[in-house]
């Protein structure tokens, strides 16, 4: 098993920071470029949810991210310690989102790219999400079966 834990300050231009630290990671597994892409994809949503939604763009607070490298997989844990999520089954629904500007996709994108998806969320006290990917696993097929 391998770990890292990053925590950086809940600024916007530390979204491609999470992205580059998290595909540097993960390239010690069997990760394709495509893979890689979508894994940083996901991590920029999950990111970027923290830093809108949790802390409502608010610099002061840090986000926590960590990594675990066991066996194929790759786990990755996006925690803040923000204002959490109200109805986590409400807000797992496409197009929903709190914020009008925004097209709420971000947990959709999250779980069509990982194997594994989860979000664990208190209000008041923040939210984790939990995502892994296996190295090496098949594509998911890009159109439903007819």
């Amino acid at each position: 098993m391998n770990k890292a834990v990053l925590e950086f300050s809940s600024r916007a231009e530390n979204v491609a920071f999470a992205r580059v630290a998290v595909a540097a990671f993960a390239s010690q597994l069997d990760f394709t470029l495509s893979d890689l892409e979508e894994i940083k994809v996901a991590v920029s949503e999950a990111v970027t949810n923290a830093i809108v939604h949790g802390y409502g763009n608010k610099p002061e607070n840090m986000v926590r991210l960590e990594l675990t490298i066991q066996e194929e997989y790759l786990e990755i844990k996006v925690i803040d310690r923000g204002k959490g999520i109200d109805d986590v089954a409400k807000a797992l629904e496409p197009a929903y989102s709190t914020d009008p500007e925004r097209m709420g996709l971000g947990f959709s994108f999250m779980q069509s790219f990982m194997d594994r998806f989860a979000v664990d969320s208190q209000p008041g006290r923040g939210t984790r999400v939990i995502m892994s990917r296996k190295a090496g696993a098949p594509q998911k097929a890009a159109v439903p079966d007819q």
